[in-house]
């Protein structure tokens, strides 16, 4: 048995042929593009990443447990696999292509930019934001004519009305982490995507994000089972 056909999928057109799209659950996902294969954020607790094809490129948005795992990373490696993550992850890393916000790169010809992710509500007890501002990445990939932009651990943040044309969006909604179903709608109103998939939304009810997104015209709402 094919061991990704375990996990949902959906495909997007793009001018240069399809993108697949499966959801590993949590924030782990994985685009099939032309030849290519893609990881974020590849998470043990979700798969058995042994049994999944190599990884041409593997983003790591942040450096938190759940998002870079490196036994997870090192099971889809080989000497041609490019890593691209944040200044933490790479410390712990020792290698990989460094990006902060702001930075873009192009690898296999894809471009990739790293955009901004953190915390403004959303505290430890301690008052220190989940995620500081500066410190983590969100993720836009272009495969071909489409932009796809995987968001990270954030919350509704300014930065995103600057992102345009986005074709598909993965918007976290994990309480107390990341977005309520409230931020993920206004972050939607702000940017409009034309697909909007939830992600790494842990034990987060729906119903809220599916009644508040009637009423965000021209992005269509696509759950998926993570």
């Amino acid at each position: 048995m094919d061991p990704l056909s375990l996990f949902e999928s959906d495909e997007i057109t793009t001018r240069e042929g399809p993108l697949k799209i499966f959801f590993l659950g949590h924030a782990s996902l994985i685009f099939f593009f032309r030849d290519l294969k893609v990881y974020i954020d590849p998470y043990s607790d979700v798969a058995d990443f042994s049994s999944l094809p190599k990884a041409n490129i593997i983003l790591i948005t942040h450096e938190h447990g759940d998002h870079f795992d490196r036994p997870a990373i090192e099971k889809i490696i080989n000497n041609q696999t490019q890593i691209v993550l944040n200044e933490n992850s790479a410390e712990k890393m020792g290698s990989g292509n460094v990006l902060h916000n702001g930075d873009e790169i192009i690898l296999n010809g894809l471009k990739i930019q790293a955009v901004p992710a953190y915390n403004r509500v959303h505290k430890r007890a301690n008052g220190q934001f989940y995620h500081p501002q500066g410190t983590g990445n969100g993720y836009v990939i272009t495969f071909g004519d489409k932009k796809v932009y995987a968001a990270g651990d954030t919350e509704n943040i300014p930065e995103m009305k600057d992102l345009q044309n986005i074709d598909c969006a993965f918007l976290p909604m994990n309480l107390p982490y990341t977005m309520t179903p409230q931020m993920v709608a206004e972050a939607a109103s702000d940017f409009r995507p034309k697909i909007l998939y939830p992600y790494h939304y842990g034990e987060t009810e729906m119903e809220p994000l599916i009644t508040l997104m009637k009423k965000v015209k021209g992005v269509e709402l696509r759950i998926k089972r993570l």
